[in-house]
C-alpha cells in the first residue's frame, strides 16, 4: 500500500522519475485471461479521450454492460454508437451526469440504484481551466469543484450502490482517476481551511490548481479507504501519466509554459491514449486489495505525494476531510460511510 512507500516518495516527484515513468516503466499490458464477462461498469467522462479508450479496453475484456456517464446526451450517444459497432454483443447505454451540479450527481446515483448490477465505477471526468472561474452552485474554484469536490461526492454516494449491486462475492472496484502532477503540488495555504487557499484568485494558476485538486483527491482516497472494507469495495487512484492525443487542457488561452507543454513537449514525452487508459484497466481489473486506498501507476502501487507523510501534510489531510464533510453535509456523507464500514 502507498502508506508504506514513503522511502520512494521523493524519487517519484523528481524529473528523472517522470521521464522513467513515461519512457522506461510504461504501463504493462493487461494479462491474458483477465475477463469482465458478466460485469457492469460505469465511466464518467467517457465520450472522448482516456475515458472512451478505457471503455473500449473494458469491452475488449468482454465487459457485459457499459454505462457511459456524460453531461451531453448527443455526445454520449455518438460515443455509444461507435462502441456498439465495435462490440455488438455488449449492452451499452448512456446516462447523464453534470459534475458541476450536486443535484445532477445525486440524480445520477438515484438512477444507478435502479441497476440490477454494478461492479466497477471509474470516475474519470475532470478538467483544467485556463482562467480562474467559480462554480455557480458552490462558489468554489471550478478545477477543485470538478476534480475534487464533485468527484468525492459521487464516490461517497456510489459506495453503497457498489457494495449492494456487485454481481459476485468479489469486491467491487471504485477508481478515482488521479495524476502524477499531484507529486508536484505546492500547498501555500494553512491547515485551518482548505477553501482559503483554493478559492483565492490572487495566488491561482491553471497548473497549480490542477495539481492541488489531484493532491486533495489522493488525500481523500487515502482517508476514504479507512471507512470502506476492501472485501467489499476496493478504492484506488490510477495515474494515466501524461498522454498525447487528448483534448484535455487545450481550451482557452494558456500561459506560455502551458502552451509550450501542450504544443511541443507533450507530443514528445506523452504516452498514447491507449497506454494511459491501461492504467485505469489495471486499477479495476487487475489490482486487488493491495491497492486499496493507494496511488496506482505503471502496473504498481506507488507512494503518495511526499507531503502526505509529513506532519503538515497529515494535518492538511484531516482539515481537508473535515472541510469536505461540511461542504457535502446536505448529502449526509458520514452516515453513508458509517453504514459502508
Amino acid at each position: 500500500m502507498s502508506a508504506q512507500l514513503q522511502h520512494n516518495a521523493a524519487w517519484e516527484a523528481s524529473p528523472l522519475a517522470f521521464l522513467s515513468r513515461q519512457f522506461i516503466e510504461g504501463v504493462p499490458k493487461t494479462p491474458k485471461g483477465v475477463t469482465l464477462s458478466g460485469k457492469t461498469a460505469l465511466i464518467t467522462g467517457s465520450n472522448v479521450g482516456l475515458g472512451f479508450e478505457c471503455a473500449r479496453q473494458l469491452l475488449a475484456l468482454d465487459l457485459s454492460h457499459l454505462i457511459i456517464a456524460v453531461r451531453n446526451q448527443a455526445r454520449g450517444d455518438s460515443a455509444a454508437q461507435k462502441l456498439r459497432n465495435e462490440f455488438p454483443k455488449a449492452k451499452i447505454e448512456v446516462s447523464i451526469v453534470d459534475m458541476a451540479s450536486y443535484k445532477s450527481i445525486q440524480s445520477f446515483v438515484k438512477w444507478c440504484e435502479s441497476l440490477s448490477q454494478l461492479d466497477i465505477a471509474i470516475l474519470n471526468a475532470g478538467l483544467s481551466r485556463p482562467q480562474f472561474e467559480r462554480s455557480d452552485e458552490s462558489k468554489h474554484e471550478m478545477t477543485c469543484q470538478i476534480n475534487y469536490l464533485s468527484t468525492a461526492l459521487l464516490a461517497i454516494l456510489l459506495l453503497p450502490v457498489l457494495k449492494k449491486k456487485r454481481g459476485t462475492s468479489e469486491p467491487a472496484h471504485l477508481a478515482l482517476v488521479g495524476s502524477d502532477m499531484s507529486y508536484w503540488a505546492h500547498w501555500t495555504g494553512t491547515s485551518d481551511s482548505v477553501w482559503d487557499a483554493v478559492d483565492d484568485p490572487s495566488s491561482w494558476s491553471s497548473n497549480g490548481a490542477y495539481q492541488i485538486s489531484k493532491l486533495l483527491l489522493i488525500m481523500f482516497v487515502g482517508k476514504l479507504s479507512e471507512y470502506v472494507s476492501p472485501d467489499e469495495v476496493i478504492v484506488n487512484f490510477p495515474n494515466p501519466g501524461a498522454c498525447r492525443g487528448t483534448e484535455f487542457g487545450t481550451d482557452g488561452k494558456r500561459s506560455k509554459i502551458e502552451q509550450f507543454w501542450m504544443s511541443i513537449a507533450k507530443p514528445i514525452v506523452g504516452r498514447t491514449v491507449s497506454t494511459g487508459a491501461r492504467s485505469y484497466v489495471d486499477a479495476v481489473a487487475v489490482k486487488g486489495k493491495e491497492s486499496h486506498g493507494s496511488f496506482v501507476g505503471e502496473g504498481k502501487v506507488k507512494p503518495y505525494p511526499q507531503i502526505m507523510y509529513e506532519p503538515a501534510g497529515k494535518a492538511l489531510q484531516e482539515t481537508a476531510w473535515n472541510d469536505l464533510m461540511k461542504e457535502l453535509s446536505f448529502a449526509k456523507p458520514m452516515e453513508i460511510l458509517k453504514d459502508s464500514n
